[in-house]
């Protein structure tokens, strides 16, 4: 059992970044709910103002496996700082925007700071915590990985209710100063190492990989997906490429697959990439499915998806205990569980069945999805040295960004294919959110392959002082 007190330097770490990354993961969904009054006040169609939310996901591909070597050669709190004011301008920019390319353009600016940001976070964390009171630690880190995805469409629809979009970007601005002034007052210094060497060939074959998937799966949809076809699968030879060049030099290679051979870590990964399908495909389809099928409009549908959100913050301030207590394999288990078993009502509704019903399935499925992020969190880094952290932070990461555009898309396509072959709506999502249980019983597979209890992480080594 650990210590009363969790490290003072990994808190204070933990406090900093946590309040400046908030605001890139509510950032991710939170402008969803907003695409109809984008269009109308921009004066775009909708397949031009969906590139405000593809633009942002692209920018957020293209940098993210930058970030190992960008930490190395600017130290991490140097980066940390440079990208939330990268973020902090895009968003200001973003609620200035006077057309539907000023905006495209300025997301893209948010999403090359939003994108360092998201691994960086983990990476500096779990490089200060070492192993001590990881559990209660991941209850924090988890935070934001968990309620983000949930609360987003919330907010939106909140703040859409209350005022114009453009505070829905002008809403990062204080939580941004208020970051960066924690981030210079809290954050450790470190001291960057400018002989690391950028890794070209590894990113001319990794960034443009994953833009290329993630702009393929976001051009799927249920009537012509023909577009999507090529950059699927140019980001998929690209991603072999890679894979095959990183394999050979393991150590220099712009993300070091070696850290894939500890069992934890590629475990974690594909939990992630699992859990990143279910959640963010089934947060396209619950709004959807309140707007359509039962008449909400933007902010009702907002409305009823906060039970998800106070399951989810209820179950993320135990679950750092009992993933101590019990280990991440039986915590994860309970939790995909509880979140495939809650979403099996909306697999049989219909327009006529109550909503408290499908609001307590909600809230139990908030339960789940709190417990999952933590332990896999954790997890992911057991038994790596201090150098393989952010290697396994940006792995971590783009199995989870991948796993939900494929989430995403998957589920798109069989909501629209299963409502015009059965020419029904109702039995269009039906049939998805059976698809999004699939998902979740794939992953419950899967956890049994996680360790039970984690053993300490590899001991950091004790550097020489002069």
């Amino acid at each position: 059992m650990s210590g009363t007190r969790i490290d003072p330097t990994a808190l204070r770490t933990a406090i900093a970044v946590l309040t400046g990354g908030i605001t890139v993961i509510l950032d991710s969904t939170i402008v969803s709910v907003a695409l109809h009054e984008l269009a109308t006040d921009l004066h775009a169609d909708v397949s031009t103002i969906q590139w405000v939310s593809t633009a942002y996901l692209l920018a957020l591909g293209v940098v993210t496996p930058l970030v190992g070597w960008l930490q190395s050669r600017l130290g991490g709190k140097r980066l940390w700082i440079a990208a939330l004011t990268v973020f902090l301008l895009g968003s200001v920019l973003c609620s200035f925007a006077w057309s539907a390319a000023g905006l495209i353009g300025f997301r893209v600016v948010q999403g090359l700071g939003g994108g360092a940001m998201m691994p960086l976070m983990m990476t500096m964390i779990m490089q200060q915590v070492q192993g001590k009171d990881v559990g209660r630690l991941m209850s924090l880190v988890a935070l934001p990985a968990a309620l983000g995805p949930i609360l987003g469409p919330v907010i939106g629809g909140l703040i859409l209710g209350a005022g114009d979009w453009r505070w829905l970007f002008l809403v990062n601005v204080p939580l941004c100063l208020i970051g960066l002034f924690l981030a210079a007052r809290l954050l450790p210094a470190d001291r960057p190492s400018p002989r690391v060497r950028l890794d070209v060939v590894g990113l001319a074959l990794l960034s443009p990989a994953l833009v290329a998937l993630l702009y393929g799966l976001s051009e799927i949809n249920g009537t012509d997906s023909g577009g999507a076809v090529l950059p699927i699968v140019a980001g998929a030879v690209l991603l072999t490429g890679f894979v095959l060049w990183a394999v050979r030099r393991p150590g220099t290679a712009l993300v070091d697959l070696a850290v894939l051979r500890s069992r934890p870590t590629w475990t974690s990964t594909a939990l992630m990439f699992l859990s990143g399908a279910s959640l963010y495909g089934a947060m396209i389809l619950l709004p959807l499915y309140w707007q359509e099928v039962r008449g909400e409009d933007a902010l009702g549908a907002g409305l009823l998806l906060i039970p998800q959100g106070v399951g989810s913050l209820l179950s993320r301030a135990a679950t750092g205990r009992l993933t101590e207590r019990v280990g991440g394999r039986g915590v994860a288990l309970i939790g995909f569980v509880l979140t495939g078993l809650a979403t099996v009502p909306f697999g049989f509704a219909d327009a006529g069945t109550a909503n408290w019903p499908l609001l307590v399935t909600l809230f139990v499925r908030g339960l789940g999805l709190g417990m999952v992020v933590i332990p896999l969190m954790q997890m992911a880094f057991v038994g790596l040295a201090r150098e393989q952290v952010p290697h396994a932070s940006i792995v971590v990461r783009i199995g989870q960004q991948v796993g939900g555009s494929v989430g995403v898309a998957l589920l798109t396509v069989v909501l629209a294919a299963s409502a015009q072959r059965s020419g029904s709506l109702i039995t269009g999502f039906d049939t998805a959110f059976w698809w999004s249980i699939g998902f979740t019983g794939v992953a419950v597979l899967v956890s049994f392959l996680l360790p039970g209890k984690a053993p300490a992480p590899a001991p950091e080594p004790v550097a020489a002082k002069g």
